[in-house]
């Protein structure tokens, strides 16, 4: 169960967004060609640490870099924990 996992000191756990089906103008791309979606939501945050509390909260919609992260499956779905920093931006 997701909500019994707790990320430790400045960890947060995301769920990542699906990626794009369709382009602005309506484009629809082929399933070879999807890329993973750089955004996703905080699902669960770590305490943060001594000097740097946490910024996020549970709920926050976020932008995080392509290649940081550590996927992890729980009840057939995949999540991504991650330091607070290797995150991009709240949107």
């Amino acid at each position: 169960m997701i909500e019994n996992i707790k990320p430790l000191a400045d960890r947060v756990l995301i769920e990542p967004a699906a990626a794009e089906e369709k382009t602005v103008g309506g484009i629809i791309i082929p399933d070879t060609a999807l890329e993973a979606s750089l955004k996703g939501t905080v699902v669960a945050i770590g305490t943060g640490t001594k000097d740097n509390p946490m910024t996020v909260k549970v709920g926050d919609k976020v932008l995080y870099g392509k290649h940081v992260g550590t996927e992890h499956t729980f009840n057939g779905k995949n999540y991504l924990f991650m330091r607070e920093g290797d995150l991009i931006a709240i949107i």
